[in-house]
């Protein structure tokens, strides 16, 4: 049976493995601008993942560190992304990163659970120590995945939510990484990215 794919996750070539999987899943999502909102939710629909965890920056094109005047429109579009994520069925939790703010994910958040950076969480068997930067981790040797993303440094045995976004298949802790669209870099700010 062929799923009719927009194009976009066609092009993308949306792992077989991933769509077929009958294993529960996490989807791992990281520093994510406003305009990808739609491929997560197609991205979402198409592999249903039973858990979905994002390590911050909710709405990576708007700097609210450094312009926090801006809250306000963070506020709206920050409430498009929560009502994709909780209204996707599965459970959800969001690490909030440098360029959010705590007063308003703690305002507008339903259903899913606030964590704080360097927190360990346990789903199903698997433990995972969440952050937004790096630098924030001190993990336990026994963690399964360490999940952030913040910046483009990899660590070991971590999985960079910037760079891709992570599916763990639950039952074999098998990773499967997806694309993000062409452009996302642009629009989270770095506009001087080159070999990525």
């Amino acid at each position: 049976m062929r799923l009719n794919l927009p194009s976009f996750l066609r092009r993308r070539g949306l792992p077989k493995e991933l769509l077929e999987s009958k294993e529960a899943k996490i989807m791992h999502i990281s520093d994510t601008p406003d305009n990808i909102y739609p491929f997560i939710l197609n991205l979402i629909e198409k592999s249903r993942p039973e858990y979905i965890i994002h390590t911050g920056d909710l709405v990576d094109n708007i700097k609210l560190e450094r312009k926090p005047e801006l809250k306000e429109r963070y506020a709206e579009r920050v409430k498009e992304l929560l009502d994709i994520l909780e209204n996707s069925g599965a459970e959800v939790y969001i690490v909030p990163g440098n360029e959010d703010s705590e007063e308003v994910l703690k305002k507008l958040v339903r259903k899913a659970r606030i964590v704080k950076p360097g927190e360990v969480v346990k789903v199903d068997e698997v433990k995972l120590a969440l952050a937004h930067d790096p630098s924030q981790l001190n993990p336990p040797k026994d963690v399964d995945f360490i999940l952030y993303g913040h910046n483009f440094r990899n660590i070991k045995h971590g999985l960079n939510g910037l760079l891709n976004v992570n599916f763990i298949l639950l039952g074999s802790k098998k990773v499967v990484r997806v694309k993000y669209p062409d452009g996302t870099n642009f629009e989270r700010g770095y506009k001087l990215m080159r070999g990525l």
